[in-house]
């Protein structure tokens, strides 16, 4: 878990008081699941605005794997700033 990391490392009295309330894995599985449906809406949209289809990727598929990671790179560094590291 990500989250949990980063408040253990960064964020210790929020982690205590958390791991004291006995809230801390709820609270880190709900981070976890709201980063990961934001993280595929996030890459659905990029791929919708970008253009990057299934055609692409029966035509040229070193091209869709190249778009692809962009996006999911990219898609990774939001849900990391917005969602994990907060």
């Amino acid at each position: 878990m990500m989250h949990k990391s980063y408040l253990e490392k960064h964020k210790k009295v929020i982690f205590s008081s958390l791991l004291i309330q006995g809230k801390l894995y709820q609270h880190c599985a709900e981070i976890e699941t709201q980063a990961r449906e934001m993280f595929d809406m996030l890459v659905e949209q990029m791929k919708e605005d970008e253009g990057v289809t299934e055609l692409i990727k029966e035509e040229n598929q070193w091209e869709w794997v190249q778009r692809m990671g962009n996006i999911e790179a990219r898609a990774r560094e939001i849900v990391l700033y917005e969602m994990i590291y907060r």
